[in-house]
């Protein structure tokens, strides 16, 4: 037995100034607060880059210049044929967020040396977020490449 899933992205907004765009996410099976990067499922047909610029959109209001894939995670194979896959966005251009029916959002700016001390105390427990900060430590520490494209903000 397991959960068919349509897919998901999560994605890895970067401010000029080289902080990060984080949530603070009710996450209702917990019954608490998760810090976590902008991420959601994909809609029937639509493109994996797509659903990363409007997830990022409606989540954090913000619209990127730059995406870049990273790959693919499978957070549950256990039980579930889900994957999320990792996008990187940059040249961030804010905007008016669209959350979700029930959806309880709030937006934290962190450098990566924050998130990185509250990965190793324990207090950043999210899958998809522990490996979006290995991907971008590794990144910027030149050791896995990103192939970044340029687009327009306002592009889907």
């Amino acid at each position: 037995e397991y959960i068919i899933h349509p897919g998901a992205v999560v994605i890895v907004p970067i401010l000029d100034d080289g902080r990060l765009v984080l949530e603070r996410q009710y996450r209702y099976p917990l019954q608490q607060v998760l810090l976590e990067f902008p991420a959601g499922k994909l809609d029937p047909g639509e493109s994996r880059r797509t659903a990363a610029m409007r997830e990022l959109a409606e989540e954090t209001g913000y619209r990127a210049r730059e995406w870049a894939r990273a790959g693919i995670l499978h957070n549950a194979a256990a039980y579930s044929d889900e994957f999320i896959e990792i996008w990187f966005a940059r040249g961030l251009v804010p905007g008016e967020r669209r959350l979700d029916d029930g959806e309880l959002i709030d937006l934290c700016l962190m450098t990566e040396e924050e998130l990185d001390a509250l990965a190793a105390a324990g207090a950043l427990t999210d899958a998809k977020t522990l490996i979006g900060l290995q991907w971008l430590q590794k990144w910027r520490s030149g050791r896995w490449p990103l192939d970044w494209q340029t687009l327009e903000p306002a592009q889907g």
